[in-house]
């Protein structure tokens, strides 16, 4: 059969409803408790921190995740991006703001056209530069 002719036919057979006469159809069935069954659940797989009490092995389990994930990464991960600055990453702001608010009390210019003082610079003469183009 091919696909389309299964699936009508299985669609055919779900819509087709027998009616039974029968009367029977009040009559249940009851299953009496046998003796041996136990409370306790044999499908149980420890998570490893009790291998005999269920109660206490889920408890453990939930306290432990509880613990490291939200203590843990949660607090830690807190603590971390708030941390000072211990690698320094920050320091030349920091020193630009310090030199600014210098400069601003002494009453300098907060940048100075003379920062290397020209008399010390050596520059090649116009006629060692050529026809090179200068870029200022």
């Amino acid at each position: 059969m091919t696909v389309i002719q299964k699936s009508v036919w299985n669609h055919l057979m779900k819509v087709n409803r027998t009616i039974t006469t029968s009367k029977k159809n009040s009559d249940t069935a009851t299953v009496a408790p046998s003796a041996n069954t136990s409370t306790e659940n044999k499908n149980w797989v420890s998570y490893g921190f009790d291998y005999k009490d269920q109660q206490e092995d889920t408890n453990v389990h939930h306290a432990s995740y509880f613990f490291s994930i939200t203590l843990c990464l949660v607090f830690g991960g807190f603590a971390w991006a708030y941390a000072p600055d211990v690698h320094m990453r920050d320091w030349a702001q920091r020193e630009a703001y310090l030199e600014l608010y210098r400069r601003e009390k002494a009453g300098l210019p907060v940048i100075d056209p003379n920062y290397v003082n020209p008399k010390t610079m050596k520059l090649p003469s116009d006629s060692s530069l050529g026809e090179c183009e200068i870029i200022i």
